[in-house]
This record gives C-alpha cells, sequence and structure tokens, in this order.
C-alpha cells in the first residue's frame, strides 16, 4: 500500500513538472544557447582569419585567446565573470554573464575547427582562384569558405548539441534554464533522482533532435550527394 502510494506520489510530480522544466528548456536553455553559439560562431571566424593572417600581432592576440579559453574550465569562466568582476565594480545579471561565457568558451573552441577546415582545402584551390584574377579576399569568400563549411558543418554541429547539454552550468550563476528549473522543483519536493532522470530525459529530447536535424544538414551539404 505504502509504495502504491509513493509510486502514484512520483508520478504526480513528474507529470506536474514535466512541462515546467520543458518551459524552461524553452524560454531559457535554447535561446541562450542559440545567441552564444551565433555570436561563438563569428567570434571564432574572426579569431581563425586572425591566426592565419599572418599578421603578428593579431596571430599572438589570437593565439593567446585561445589558449586561456581551452586552458580553463568552462564553469570558472562563468564563476570569474559572475562572481569576480563585482570586485572590480562590474556586474551582470546572470542570463547576460552566461551568454558572454558560453560565446568566449565556444568561440575558442569553434576557431579551431574553422581554421583546421580552412586548412584542409588544398593549396590547388587557391591557385585556380589566383589564377583566374581574383584577390585573396575573394578567393577566401567564394572558393575556398563554400568548401570549408562543407567540412566543417559534422564538428560544429557537434559542438552545438554539446553547448546545450552546457547550458546547464548556467545553473550555478542562477540562470533559470532547464536544470535549475528541475533543481528547484526538487528541492521542494524532495525527490531529486526522478526529477534529475526527468531532467536528463528532456536533455535527451532536445539532442536527439539536435542530431537528427544535424544529420540531414550533413547529408545536404555532403561531398558525395548529387546536385
Amino acid at each position: 500500500m505504502f509504495a502504491d502510494e509513493r509510486t502514484e506520489r512520483i508520478i504526480g510530480i513528474l507529470s506536474d513538472s514535466f512541462f515546467p522544466i520543458l518551459k524552461a528548456g524553452l524560454y531559457f536553455t535554447i535561446p541562450l544557447t542559440l545567441i552564444a553559439f551565433v555570436l561563438g560562431l563569428i567570434l571564432a571566424f574572426l579569431t581563425a582569419l586572425a591566426r592565419l593572417s599572418g599578421f603578428k600581432p593579431l596571430v599572438v592576440l589570437a593565439k593567446l585567446y585561445v589558449w586561456i579559453f581551452r586552458g580553463t574550465p568552462l564553469l570558472v569562466q562563468l564563476f570569474i565573470l559572475f562572481y569576480g568582476l563585482p570586485s572590480l565594480g562590474i556586474t551582470l545579471d546572470p542570463f547576460p554573464a552566461a551568454v558572454i561565457g558560453f560565446t568566449l568558451n565556444k568561440g575558442a573552441y569553434s576557431s579551431e575547427i574553422i581554421r583546421a577546415a580552412i586548412l584542409s582545402i588544398q593549396k590547388g584551390q587557391w591557385e585556380a582562384a589566383f589564377s583566374i584574377g581574383m584577390t585573396k579576399s575573394q578567393a577566401m569568400r567564394r572558393v575556398i569558405l563554400p568548401q570549408a563549411v562543407r567540412v566543417s558543418i559534422p564538428p560544429l554541429g557537434n559542438s552545438f548539441i554539446s553547448l546545450v547539454k552546457d547550458t546547464s552550468l548556467a545553473a550555478t550563476i542562477t540562470v533559470t534554464e532547464l536544470f535549475q528549473k528541475g533543481q528547484q522543483i526538487a528541492a521542494v519536493t524532495y525527490e531529486p533522482l526522478w526529477l534529475y532522470i526527468e531532467v536528463a530525459f528532456i536533455y535527451l529530447m532536445f539532442s536527439t533532435v539536435l542530431s537528427y536535424a544535424q544529420s540531414k544538414l550533413e547529408h545536404r551539404y555532403d561531398r558525395t550527394v548529387a546536385k
């Protein structure tokens, strides 16, 4: 009898909490992911170009940025932005702090993906572009980048899906995203195991949908797909 009552209670908690947690994911987790990823891509592209520019000050600056943000934990970076900067008189709200932290971190990692994709294009492609009178910037824009995009889609897609899960760290700086919403409900219901399993299931839902979309995108841009 007691077991039946407990089972019913857990089922009731999970059914009542599912949509509030999902709503937090749709209102905070997904927007945070999209904003940070887009801004991170822009930063990554500029960083990759700086690394490839051959202009020593830019190269050194880009390398330093990548070294710092790839070599330190994302959680520490978020804590510095949200809890550390106020000691210097700079106070950020939770969501902007999370956006900045994820953007800087993802920009560093994605810049290496983009740089490697550009470097993977054969030298002959550059030579062919120059032979028909293109400048370096025209060759980059019209010949190299379209091919580099195809190469970079799989790793960037994986990076995006990883970012969805990494946003759970935003809970540590009080962003009411998917994971923190689950924490709040677990603190009231005293059922952390089942609530966290439900949170994991919702993350799994998001990741599955995004993985499917990634596979479709990869197929679309696959070099072997007949046009």
